[in-house]
C-alpha cells in the first residue's frame, strides 16, 4: 500500500490545464412532442424542474401582458385561491417560482425527489386552469405602480431602462419599458387570451436536474404529455438605434452620484467573434482583476465597482460598461474607460496578464459546473440560444489558445469610443 508523503506539497495545476467535460443530458420527447432535457447528478435527493414557454416579452402585442400573465399564474385557479396554491406547495417543502424574460417565460419547481409525483399535477393545474383573477390583477397593478414610482427615483434604474432604448429602440422587446399608464391599461381579457395561446397551447420545453426518479418520463407524460402544445413562431424585431450618442440626465438634482452606462450593439453568440470577445471582455472589465477595476476602482478610487459584460440576448447582443460614481467624477470615469479601450487597441496584453484571465475564466466555468442545477443551467443556455455541445468545447479551446495579437485586433474592431452610447444619470 502506497503511503502519502505529507512533507511534500502536491503539485499545483493551473486551471487553464484542466480538462473540463460537460456532463451529457438525457433527452426525451413526450407523447405530444414536448422535449425534455434531464441531468441525473448530485448527492442529495433534490430536484429542479423548469417549464420554459415561448411566452416572453417578444410575443406580446401590448406592453406588460407577458410579464403580468406569468406573474398571475400562481394567483388562483378555478378551484383554489392564491393562498391555497402556495400552501399546497409549502406542504411538501417545495418552492415554486415564475419569471418572464425577453423570449421565454418560466415556471420553476424545487422539491425533494420523493415528492415530485404529488407536485406535478399541481403544476399542471397552473398551466391548464389558472384564471388570472381580476382582484389579483388589481392588487398587482397597484403594487407594481408603487414599486415603479420608488424605482424611478433611483439613477441606476433609470439608466438601465434608457440605455436599452438607445441600443434597441422603445418598440423592441429588449428596449421597451413599463410606465404607470401601461399598468393601468392592462385588461384581464388580454391576459386570458395570452395565457390560452402561449401557455395552454404554446411551445413548451422542460428541463430537469438532480436525483431523477426512475419513472420520470412516465410522470411527465402522465401530467403533460396529453396537453395540446404546439409551436410558436419566434418573432424577430430589428433594433432601432438611438440617434444621440452622448446623453446626460439629471433625475435627482440633489443626487450625490451618477449612474454611468456605456454600451454598443454587438452580434449574438453565433458570430465568430463572440467567443474571443468574451476573453477580451474579461480582460477589460469582466472580473475583479480587470483593467477597469484596477484603474478606476483601485487606482483612482472613483467607484466601488465597475464591470463590463456581453448581454445575454438571443437575437442581438450588446457590449456594456456599467458603474456608479460620484457625480463630480463621472466625466473623469468615462475618460478613463476610453483610456483603457485605447490601451487594449494599442498594446498587446502581456503573457502573465493573459494567463491570469485564462485561469480566471476556466475556474469560473469549473465553478459553474458544480452540481446538477449549474450543469442544466449551462445546457439550457446552449439549447435556448440554438447552439450545441460543440459551442461549449469551442469556448474552452478559445480560452486556452487565443493570442494577445488576436485580442488586440478584436479591440481595434470593437472598442472604438465612437461606436458606444454614453449615458450618465444623476
Amino acid at each position: 500500500m502506497k503511503t502519502l508523503d505529507r512533507k511534500t506539497n502536491p503539485p499545483i495545476v493551473d486551471a487553464v490545464n484542466f480538462k473540463l467535460n460537460l456532463k451529457p443530458y438525457q433527452h426525451f420527447i413526450l407523447d405530444n412532442g414536448v422535449e425534455v432535457y434531464a441531468v441525473d447528478a448530485g448527492a442529495e435527493e433534490v430536484l429542479q424542474t423548469e417549464w420554459i414557454f415561448s411566452a416572453g416579452n417578444a410575443q406580446e402585442e401590448k406592453n406588460l401582458v407577458a410579464a403580468t400573465t406569468n406573474f398571475l399564474l400562481r394567483n388562483g385557479t378555478s378551484t383554489k385561491t392564491a393562498f391555497q396554491i402556495n400552501e399546497q406547495f409549502d406542504y411538501y417543502g417545495s418552492y415554486i417560482n415564475r419569471a418572464c424574460y425577453n423570449e421565454t417565460a418560466t415556471i420553476t419547481l424545487h422539491s425533494l425527489t420523493r415528492h415530485i409525483e404529488n407536485l406535478l399535477p399541481k403544476v399542471r393545474e397552473l398551466i391548464t386552469d389558472s384564471v388570472l383573477p381580476q382582484e389579483e390583477l388589481s392588487i398587482y397593478q397597484q403594487n407594481m405602480k408603487q414599486r415603479l414610482k420608488v424605482s424611478l427615483k433611483k439613477s441606476d434604474f433609470v439608466a438601465g431602462r434608457l440605455i436599452d432604448v438607445y441600443l434597441y429602440g422603445e418598440k423592441h422587446p429588449y428596449g421597451k419599458y413599463s410606465s404607470a399608464e401601461d399598468f393601468d391599461g392592462l385588461q384581464r381579457e388580454e391576459l386570458v387570451d395570452f395565457y390560452k395561446k402561449y401557455y395552454q397551447q404554446g411551445k413548451l420545453i422542460i428541463f430537469v436536474a438532480g436525483k431523477l426518479p426512475q419513472n420520470l418520463v412516465q410522470l411527465l407524460n402522465t401530467n403533460f404529455g396529453d396537453l395540446p402544445f404546439g409551436n410558436v413562431v419566434e418573432k424577430q424585431t430589428e433594433p432601432v438605434l438611438g440617434t444621440e450618442k452622448k446623453v446626460r440626465i439629471t433625475n435627482d438634482p440633489d443626487g450625490a452620484q451618477g449612474s454611468i452606462r456605456i454600451a454598443r450593439p454587438f452580434p449574438n453568440r453565433h458570430h465568430p467573434d463572440f467567443l474571443k470577445a468574451q476573453i477580451l471582455n474579461a480582460l477589460f472589465g469582466g472580473f475583479f482583476g480587470s483593467r477597469l477595476m484596477s484603474n478606476i476602482r483601485e487606482d483612482k478610487g472613483y467607484t466601488y465597482g465597475i464591470h463590463s459584460y456581453l448581454l445575454n440576448h438571443v437575437q442581438q447582443s450588446g457590449w456594456m460598461i456599467s458603474t456608479e460614481a460620484g457625480k463630480d467624477v463621472c466625466e473623469a470615469t468615462i475618460e478613463e474607460v476610453y483610456k483603457e479601450m485605447k490601451r487594449l487597441r494599442d498594446e498587446p496584453v502581456k503573457a502573465e496578464e493573459l494567463m491570469l484571465v485564462r485561469n480566471y475564466m476556466m475556474g469560473s466555468i469549473l465553478g459553474d459546473m458544480d452540481g446538477p442545477f449549474q450543469i442544466i443551467a449551462r445546457w439550457k443556455n446552449i439549447i435556448l440560444n440554438n447552439l450545441d455541445e460543440k459551442y461549449f468545447y469551442d469556448s474552452i479551446e478559445t480560452i486556452k489558445s487565443v493570442s494577445a495579437e488576436e485580442l488586440q485586433l478584436l479591440a481595434q474592431k470593437y472598442l472604438q469610443p465612437d461606436d458606444f452610447y454614453e449615458l450618465v444619470v444623476i
